[in-house]
């Protein structure tokens, strides 16, 4: 009879807070987050109409995941083939998780973890660029006013010709005025959350 050797359990202190990764190289690993103020991972059921829209392009893909809290969406990405993700979060208590994640799933040679607030992150000069990504995700707290600050930033030479930038906001909450060029053209709504895939013209 075939013996299946279990993952090796995070030493993480033990928390309530979970999620899952629902598809991919990891599809149904189980990995902690914090509590955190603003972090709420994006919804199952919403990761998985997000990753649907994105089939044709993670592949290979050079992702960017501002204000990454529990990781779900750039370590979605890199189970589902994405060739590198950089996660950027400024609470150092975040960071402590996902680093302890991404040695788990022995994925450091294609994740980047950098302890920074999103919008200082991209306004940086000396951040090296070695290549513009082709999917952001954008997920910041909700009714943060954020989002159109850093789409702005992002047309700063961080993004590839036939880039994905998806975002999330409160269904309550005016979307941002998208940067010109830019449209919309995958929306959904879950519950109290509207979620968007745009991409620059």
């Amino acid at each position: 009879m075939e013996t299946r050797h279990k993952a090796p359990m995070s030493k993480l202190p033990n928390n309530k807070n979970s999620l899952r990764i629902i598809g991919g190289q990891w599809r149904g690993r189980k990995l902690a987050f914090p509590d955190a103020q603003g972090l709420r991972p994006t919804p199952d059921r919403v990761r998985e109409t997000l990753f649907n829209w994105l089939v044709p392009y993670v592949g290979g893909a050079r992702c960017l995941d501002l204000f990454a809290g529990s990781g779900a969406l750039g370590l979605e990405a890199l189970s589902r083939g994405a060739s590198e993700v950089v996660l950027v979060d400024s609470h150092a208590e975040v960071i402590k998780y996902l680093n302890e994640h991404v040695r788990l799933l022995d994925a450091t040679a294609r994740a980047r973890l950098v302890k920074a607030d999103a919008r200082a992150f991209l306004e940086a000069t000396t951040e090296i660029k070695t290549a513009p990504f082709d999917i952001v995700f954008l997920d910041p707290p909700y009714h943060s006013g954020l989002l159109q600050p850093c789409m702005s930033l992002l047309q700063n030479g961080w993004l590839s010709t036939a880039a994905r930038i998806y975002f999330e906001a409160n269904r309550d909450e005016p979307l941002p005025e998208l940067p010109k060029g830019w449209s919309i053209y995958r929306e959904k709504t879950a519950g109290q959350v509207g979620f968007y895939l745009a991409q620059p013209d």
